[in-house]
């Protein structure tokens, strides 16, 4: 059976037709305004009926970055687009041409799901994705199933807090791992280093277009590919984060294998390795247990659609 998978973004959302084989057979985008969840629906509602008169359809899946009820139909809290408590399924289905069933999923269990099904885990029956993004999404799989808590929201490791006291998280606290282990955390530092290092910052600005305000995660990952020792560091310092949090995760969870998705992932061993480096040297009895294996996502931006589609259809 086909299915939809819809991942909403603050300004677009992606929609595809996706085979049980998690495979996309076709795909369309719209654009959206975040503070106006009406045209949201209406253009979820859109493309979906695009697709569906192509296609037979059995069930959408809505990935949603934002706290998902238990029983997946509503977003109760967006940290980017305006749902309070919203019936975001039931408003789908009522602008819908066809009757299927509409389910909601966090975006990074979607992501995670894809992974674990169809990507780098889908030999594991244990799984702690990452996505590494503006903010730092998480997705548990615990005995090949995946764990959303009692209320729907388990899995945000990244209000994990790391640092007391630390740098202000839009959700209302200090010191959340996502605000040292993410892309919005990289271009901070990157900022930073230009203002305290200027001698060794040229490549960075020149990339920037010698505006420093307009400097972005990829020319980080460009300049560092291109050697510029900086930027090495700037990843190295993102990966020790990224892998001290996995090994603190990893002494609750116990994870066969550790998925790192998000735009970051383009820097690949850059990245990569000073995250196994660093988890392995805060894992409790080292050497006396397995070591997780830390890969890259394989799915990219697709990820939130077939996981989403696939956990509608199951």
């Amino acid at each position: 059976m086909h299915a939809i998978g819809v991942d909403i973004g603050g300004t677009k959302i992606a929609v595809g037709v996706v085979d049980e084989a998690g495979k996309i057979l076709a795909k369309v985008r719209r654009e959206t305004v975040a503070d106006d969840v009406a045209s949201i629906d209406r253009a979820i509602a859109d493309a979906c009926t695009e697709l569906a008169k192509e296609h037979e359809i059995g069930a959408i899946g809505l990935a949603a970055a934002g706290f998902v009820s238990p029983d997946r139909r509503s977003v109760l809290f967006a940290p980017n687009i305006a749902w309070r408590e919203y019936p975001l399924a039931e408003r789908i289905e009522g602008l819908l041409d066809v009757d299927v069933p509409v389910v909601v999923e966090n975006d990074a269990n979607a992501a995670g799901w894809a992974e674990f099904r169809f990507g780098a885990a889908r030999e594991a029956t244990d799984m702690l994705m990452l996505t590494v993004g503006t903010g730092l999404g998480g997705a548990i799989v615990v005995d090949r199933e995946l764990v959303r808590g009692k209320w729907g929201v388990a899995a945000e490791v990244g209000h994990m807090r790391v640092v007391p006291g630390g740098h202000y998280c839009g959700c209302g606290h200090e010191g959340c791992w996502e605000q040292y282990a993410s892309g919005t955390a990289l271009v901070r530092d990157a900022k930073q280093a230009v203002v305290a290092q200027p001698a060794r910052s040229a490549r960075l600005v020149e990339l920037a277009g010698g505006d420093v305000s307009a400097l972005e995660g990829p020319h980080v990952t460009q300049a560092a590919q291109e050697g510029d020792e900086l930027s090495i560091e700037l990843l190295a310092t993102l990966g020790r984060w990224i892998g001290e949090g996995s090994a603190s995760v990893a002494a609750l969870l116990d994870p066969e294998l550790i998925v790192i998705g998000g735009g970051v992932g383009a820097a690949g061993d850059l990245l990569l390795l000073p995250v196994r480096k660093a988890y392995e040297a805060q894992l409790s009895a080292l050497g006396h247990r397995p070591v997780a294996q830390i890969e890259l996502a394989e799915h990219g931006n697709e990820a939130g659609i077939i996981g989403a589609a696939d956990l509608a259809r199951r």
